[in-house]
């Protein structure tokens, strides 16, 4: 029985692996065919993955559509947990009445759809004139309201005895938050800064409605023209542009998977 058991339980990681894998390989494997190819079902590698790539480079400014994500996801994550740690903090270390029901408006507004918030935010950003300007899309970003959330979750394990003892040596609340609170919870922020940077980086509802010229266009703007630029798809410089697209956000995971590990544990340095 312990065997039959173990026998299921390795089938049901290796289906489960192949499962989570085979896309990306089939991502990989399609960027260097023919669309016809991949339009065939063919799985291998093929010799056009050079092609694909100057074809992709020669219709758009890759460079810059990568600099604009860039930038607008690496904006997004800094003052989005700059924001949504301090808010985070004062619900949790300073509560009142007051905050209390504040902070259960915020997790009641978490169910509101983004969609339905399309109109305000675009009358908003009419308003201010940022229309085609990324601050349209950075701003609503910042103040994330899963991340409040999920800051005031970990900093209920952080030791009260400790901001008392900060206070009684003389120190502010904000010098309390930056010199002891921020280092004793990097793998918090860690993981607050992956799940921050991969919401922004494949947003796509933000940037289609406020972003309206190509030199703003952001890598998933980019991957939705190509499937609609002509009445014949190019496949292999979809697939190239994927590629390209999730390499950034590859890259942080890889450097910052034991963080945010811990982070979504709870873990905290003492």
């Amino acid at each position: 029985m312990k065997k039959l058991t173990s026998v299921l339980k390795y089938a049901f990681l290796i289906i489960s692996s192949f499962i989570s894998i085979f896309p990306f390989y089939w991502m990989i494997a399609g960027a260097t065919n023919t669309t016809n190819q991949i339009a065939e079902g063919k799985l291998s590698f093929g010799n056009q993955l050079w092609v694909n790539l100057q074809g992709l480079l020669g219709t758009y400014n890759i460079p810059l559509i990568m600099w604009n994500s860039l930038k607008i996801s690496g904006i997004t994550v800094v003052f989005s947990l700059l924001v949504t740690s301090l808010a985070a903090f004062g619900f949790e270390k300073f509560k009142t009445k007051t905050s209390e029901w504040i902070y259960t408006v915020i997790l009641l507004f978490m169910m509101i759809p983004l969609a339905a918030l399309v109109i305000p935010l675009f009358k908003i950003m009419a308003g201010l004139q940022l229309v085609n300007q990324h601050l349209a899309i950075i701003l609503p970003a910042v103040n994330n309201l899963f991340l409040i959330f999920f800051f005031r979750q970990s900093f209920k394990s952080f030791p009260n005895e400790i901001i008392d003892a900060s206070k009684i040596e003389g120190a502010g609340n904000y010098a309390i938050f930056f010199r002891i609170v921020f280092p004793m919870m990097k793998s918090t922020y860690a993981a607050a800064a992956i799940y921050a940077f991969m919401n922004s980086w494949n947003s796509y509802l933000l940037p289609l409605i406020f972003l309206q010229t190509e030199n703003k266009y952001t890598m998933t703007l980019l991957i939705s023209s190509l499937s609609s630029a002509s009445y014949v798809a190019n496949y292999g410089m979809q697939m190239i542009a994927i590629v390209i697209a999730t390499i950034p956000t590859l890259i942080l995971f890889l450097f910052m998977q034991k963080g945010f590990v811990k982070g979504m544990t709870g873990s905290l340095k003492m």
